[in-house]
């Protein structure tokens, strides 16, 4: 069979997308606004590196000091004390020593300082995501996300210890030294600032073309770690199907771009050095050979050129360090603008102002809101003249003419009106890609509706906060997630305060409570991996009880049966009926079985209903339903 040439991932799914080109300072203060919080602490750094820098070109200042006492002569005699000799030599060691130290405690204050501002982005990237639509989630590689996190942050790991820091300590450094050498002499002053000016001018250029690739070698980083993410996790079906040498050979080509891009940005970046060097080599001897000419002239002394030789490698020496640092200040600009890109997207809008509240409902069905749980839920509904109204939490549910689509101009569902009643059970059947799972994504407002309305005990749920909209509501899917931790703490995930006895119960209702009791630790066996050490039907067990201990007045069954066998779900029906009684639930699923019971079955096509009724209903219609069950008959 030929090869069929795929992508690795969806059209619609992002992976290391070029970041849009920002103003790299605009970048960098903000990322120095993460310091404004310690900036106490973050000035005292600063001090300590201008402190280090000027210590240590006055120490080295002190040469001209020395030198010159060594040419002063007293009646024709040369002037020569060892007591003066080693008082200059120990303030010049002083100067020094006070630069060691200062430079040592700025690199540990440094160090604790960046690990502040890391763990502050961290947080709020981490935050931002927890804000984020599931639109976001659905169109981004979640190996790209990961990168931002890992590698993009460890670039600006760099960039807070290593190169602001010698950033500062470069400029006060060429600061410092300038002074210095217009106080020793203006004139070879002049000579090293023209020197100076063809350096710079170097590393805006040489700098500036490692720059570009080094940027673009975040994003393809970026696009390795989704497609090694993304393969990872399918690693079972690239065996089966065995791909193993198509997905080497897409990988080797997204590698190669990577290759590519960390080349030219380590080829230019390499260059600068040498080059830098050899200029400083150059400059050296410039100095030396024209200010001996000076000195013939009588416009310097020796001592002069003495002085400059060792404060000119000042000069050159940080700027060479300094242009090493550009390539991490632009990787870091690169992962900065990555990272903001997730904290500014914008948040999941909920305009809501309905809120979900604990009730008292008496006899006469008058309800007050009440402190403390009563095991009864209302709807708080403010209106626009002051007054509130409170709706008791029943689970009516009531779609009307709802049009819906994921992307512009690509309708996935097309006028769609139903209605389940409290404690209903509605089933949807139809092809994939019918609009089944779309329907409960709208539900619980994971999507909002641009076309029509969905109402929630009379109340449009547009008007209702999502996070009170969804606590009304458990979901289970096809595709169970565990987190790590104990078997006990992922059922409580359903509701975080439950008892041990409401875990155990819970467990119950799902059948799951044999299964668990005879893991090594019972529930408090811990489950890694998303449960990698229990089989799928035994995750799948455990969704179900961490549906059931959040005790909803709405279900949503996404084949929440599927990875279960037909003798363990047959064994699980009358706990399931147990957790569905009085709810209304909404169950997709293919097994017969599973919708066979419901109140009402609802058949897509397309995007549209195009059958409904009970189970005897629409056998008796033989239409798209009656052939789906013949074909479920024989499946079975």
């Amino acid at each position: 069979m030929a090869d069929i040439k795929t992508t690795t991932l969806p059209k619609n799914v992002q992976v290391g997308q070029p970041q849009k080109k920002g103003n790299m300072f605009k970048v960098i203060g903000r990322l120095l606004s993460y310091a404004k919080k310690y900036r106490f602490l973050f000035g005292f750094v600063i001090l300590l590196i201008v402190a280090s820098s000027v210590l240590n070109v006055i120490g080295m200042f002190q040469i001209k000091t020395i030198t010159a006492y060594f040419g002063e002569i007293k009646d024709g005699k040369a002037v020569f004390e060892y007591a003066e000799l080693y008082r200059m030599l120990l303030i010049m060691g002083g100067f020094f020593v006070g630069a060691t130290i200062c430079a040592y405690a700025y690199a540990r204050l440094m160090l604790m300082l960046c690990s502040r501002i890391m763990k502050a982005l961290r947080d709020e990237m981490f935050i931002t995501l927890q804000k984020l639509p599931v639109k976001y989630f659905d169109t981004h590689a979640h190996g790209d996300i990961m990168s931002r996190f890992t590698n993009d942050t460890d670039t600006l790991r760099e960039f807070f210890s290593q190169s602001l820091p010698k950033t500062i300590d470069t400029v006060s450094t060429v600061i410092a030294t300038f002074v210095m050498l217009f106080i020793a002499n203006w004139a070879l002053a002049l000579i090293v600032v023209a020197m100076l000016v063809i350096m710079l001018t170097v590393v805006k250029v040489v700098g500036g073309k490692s720059g570009k690739y080094f940027i673009k070698r975040q994003t393809e980083i970026g696009r390795n770690n989704g497609y090694i993410e993304e393969y990872i996790e399918g690693q079972k079906a690239v065996k089966v199907f065995c791909r193993e040498e198509k997905t080497v050979e897409n990988f080797d080509s997204i590698n190669e771009r990577l290759n590519t891009a960390t080349a030219k940005a380590n080829g230019y970046a390499n260059i600068l050095m040498p080059i830098l060097g050899n200029l400083g080599y150059l400059f050296y001897a410039l100095i030396a050979t024209l200010g001996g000419v000076l000195v013939l002239n009588g416009m310097a002394t020796p001592s002069d050129i003495v002085v400059f030789l060792p404060l000119m490698r000042n000069v050159t020496l940080p700027i060479g360090n300094f242009s090493q640092q550009i390539n991490i200040i632009m990787m870091a600009v690169a992962g900065a603008q990555r990272i903001f890109d997730i904290i500014d997207t914008p948040h999941e809008e909920d305009n809501g102002y309905v809120t979900l509240v604990n009730a008292n409902i008496d006899k006469n069905g008058n309800i007050t809101e009440s402190e403390t749980r009563t095991g009864k839920w209302a709807w708080k509904h403010p209106h626009h003249d002051g007054t509130l109204t409170y709706t008791e939490l029943k689970g009516d549910v009531r779609f009307a003419d709802v049009s819906f689509g994921y992307e512009e101009n690509k309708q996935v569902l097309y006028d769609v009106s139903l209605y389940a009643k409290p404690g209903q059970q509605i089933a949807f059947v139809g092809a994939t890609g019918a609009g089944k799972t779309t329907i409960t994504n709208l539900i619980n407002r994971f999507y909002d509706v641009p076309d029509g309305k969905i109402r929630y005990d009379g109340i449009n749920i547009n008007k209702i906060k999502k996070a009170d909209l969804r606590r009304s509501q458990a979901m289970v899917l096809q595709d169970t997630h565990l987190f790590t931790g104990t078997v006990a703490d992922n059922i409580r995930f359903g509701k975080l305060d439950a008892t041990d006895e409401e875990v155990i119960n819970a467990a119950k209702i799902a059948n799951a409570d044999f299964f668990i009791s005879h893991l090594p630790q019972g529930y408090d066996t811990m489950l890694t991996a998303d449960g990698a050490n229990l089989s799928q039907g035994q995750r799948q067990l455990i969704a179900i009880a961490r549906a059931a201990i959040a005790d909803p007045p709405v279900l949503i069954l996404d084949e929440a049966t599927s990875s279960i066998d037909t003798r363990t779900e047959a064994i699980i029906e009358k706990g399931m009926s147990e957790l569905m009684k009085g709810k209304t639930v909404f169950v997709i699923a293919h097994r017969l079985s599973t919708v066979r019971r419901a109140n009402a079955i609802m058949v897509l096509d397309h995007g549209r209903i195009t059958e409904r009724g009970t189970h005897e209903q629409l056998m008796s219609l033989k239409g798209t339903y009656y052939k789906l069950a013949q074909g479920l008959y024989e499946l079975e």
